[in-house]
């Protein structure tokens, strides 16, 4: 299983409008494996959508989107791996945005990489790999 981040998200959908690009690429380099995404990602997707111009359309797009990747609500572990990375963070004075650190918790919890543009706050996760496209 490999999480997906919002980033990941967000340009996935941006390419289904204007052409393949590079998340595209990714996703088509692995589409042996099962995906996913946590509960805290598609979170982020819907109120990025709720502010776009067209939230109609960014809803619907959102939906035909992650109709293919298995939703995890993960919750057994969950608060205890949350609370290890915010205060082993907290601890080097490196935190980061709170629902980074849910997305990071998600996918440890099912011992699964993430697949983000956003290097700086995920490598900061201990014990999380991380991937990028």
């Amino acid at each position: 299983m490999i999480h997906l981040d919002t980033t990941f998200l967000v340009d996935l959908l941006r390419e289904a409008r204007r052409g393949s690009g590079p998340a595209t690429a990714f996703l088509e380099s692995i589409e042996d494996q099962e995906v996913a995404i946590s509960v805290h990602v598609l979170c982020e997707l819907h109120s990025g959508a709720e502010l776009s111009n067209n939230s109609s359309r960014e809803q619907q797009a959102i939906e035909r989107i992650c109709a293919a990747m298995s939703l995890r609500h993960t919750i057994d572990g969950l608060a205890q791996i949350y609370g290890r990375i915010l205060a082993t963070l907290q601890k080097s004075g490196r935190s980061i945005a709170t629902m980074d650190l849910l997305i990071a918790a998600a996918a440890l919890v099912d011992e699964a990489p993430l697949v983000t543009r956003n290097l700086d706050h995920f490598q900061r996760v201990p014990g999380l790999t991380v991937l990028t496209y």
